[in-house]
């Protein structure tokens, strides 16, 4: 049975893409948590396996770089069979790999389950859900993006006290085990829901554009790459250290409000970090792309810098993390689509997935990054300098360089 569907021609999908949305955002959802409740794990791995902290990072590393560096063979994937099969075996993956992870006795079996089966499913879930959405909305492309990447970054807010608590009542073999099997489970009957966005020809925007291969060529293409890996950088050093810079910090075993100072803040950071991707998205469709980049990304840098002089206050910690994330959060709703808008439909999906590679170099260099300059100069002063020159280094790039030059691209010839 075909999974592409027919819809008035008046309106690109009607009021079926807007289900469409809301079972994106629930397969996003299922997907979240191997990355953002990460550093929950990272201590009772260490433990069980005797690793070293750098040695268990590795896993984090390797589920981004494998969530993304297969990314645009896995849009050509979802572009020639179709996304419900191909998300549908993406949610399977990532619950699977939390599941496989509970069993683990070794460093090469965590880096299996946890690092490659959940990076490799979670990425065709991403980059799937995400490609679709740009042919769904093509008249709210920043706003789409934007409420699906929220499900990414908003769907461990929900689960991260569960987690925590599981953690402590259970053990964290079990806590993997019992969640695995219900986010595979979850992701795998909303994305059985999914189908093709339907032709746009007709509402004003025909499935034309630059291909994979003529995109790759064009300098714009290289300097978002660029961008998004510096902004990637930046976030992801942060993402993968909280639990350990809060004890540095000396609020890791403080209380705000009642409640744990750490998992507090990993839940008011995933509120955040989701709110920012419809927030400046729905932004960037009206004031552009380029320019809601800027303040977003100066955003993130003046947060940082209040973070880092307020870091022994456990109240401030916690409601300044939330605002550095929502200073980063948004590149995943901005970037693809920036991307469209200027290569096009063609090959959209696959397109994007070229670009969300510079995820998994930001992964590279993010975590290890953070704990190579905190080794070697002592201090988690060092670490939060850095972000905040990349941050406003994007900022500057993206409206002194990008700007004109996606103007001169798309300007008549």
């Amino acid at each position: 049975m075909s999974d592409t569907i027919a819809v008035p021609a008046a309106t690109p999908g009607g009021l079926a893409r807007w289900g469409q949305l809301g079972l994106g955002l629930i397969c996003m959802m299922t997907i979240s948590s191997p990355q953002y409740v990460w550093t929950l794990f990272t201590k009772p791995f260490g433990t069980t396996l005797g690793a070293s902290a750098t040695a268990i990072q590795v896993t984090f590393s390797l589920l981004i770089v494998l969530q993304t560096f297969f990314s645009p063979f896995q849009g050509w994937l979802v572009d020639r069979f179709g996304p419900r099969l191909l998300i549908c075996m993406g949610c399977a993956m990532a619950g699977l790999s939390w599941v496989l992870a509970s069993f683990v006795t070794s460093l090469a079996g965590l880096y299996l389950t946890y690092g490659v089966i959940g990076g490799l499913g979670s990425g065709i879930v991403y980059i799937g859900v995400v490609g679709q959405m740009v042919a769904w909305f093509p008249d709210r492309r920043g706003l789409a993006t934007g409420v699906v990447a929220a499900g990414y970054g908003m769907g461990a807010m929900l689960t991260t006290f569960p987690i925590s608590h599981a953690l402590d009542v259970i053990g964290y073999q079990a806590t993997l085990l019992r969640f695995g099997a219900v986010f595979g489970t979850i992701g795998f009957v909303a994305a059985l829901g999914l189908r093709r966005a339907p032709s746009i020809r007709s509402a004003g925007e025909a499935a034309t554009g630059a291909s994979t291969a003529e995109m790759l060529r064009s300098p714009i293409f290289w300097l978002m790459f660029i961008m998004m890996t510096m902004m990637a950088t930046s976030g992801l050093m942060v993402t993968s250290q909280m639990a350990t810079f809060a004890e540095a910090f000396g609020v890791g075993s403080a209380v705000v409000w009642g409640i744990a100072a750490l998992p507090l803040a990993l839940t008011v950071d995933r509120f955040t970090n989701g709110l920012t991707r419809p927030f400046f998205g729905w932004v960037s469709d009206r004031i552009g792309r380029e320019v809601t980049m800027g303040i977003a990304f100066a955003l993130e840098a003046a947060a940082m810098a209040l973070w880092l002089s307020q870091r022994s206050d456990p109240v401030m910690f916690v409601l300044l993390s939330g605002l550095v994330f929502f200073g980063w959060g948004e590149i995943f709703s901005l970037f693809p689509a920036a991307l469209t808008d200027t290569f096009g439909m063609r090959n959209a999906t696959r397109n994007y997935g070229c670009l969300f590679v510079a995820q998994g170099v930001g992964g590279i260099f993010g975590g290890p990054m953070a704990s190579v300059l905190h080794d070697a100069t002592g201090s988690w002063t060092t670490v939060f300098g850095v972000a905040i020159g990349v941050d406003l280094l994007t900022a500057f790039l993206a409206l002194a360089v990008l700007k004109p030059m996606r103007a001169s691209y798309r300007a008549p010839r």
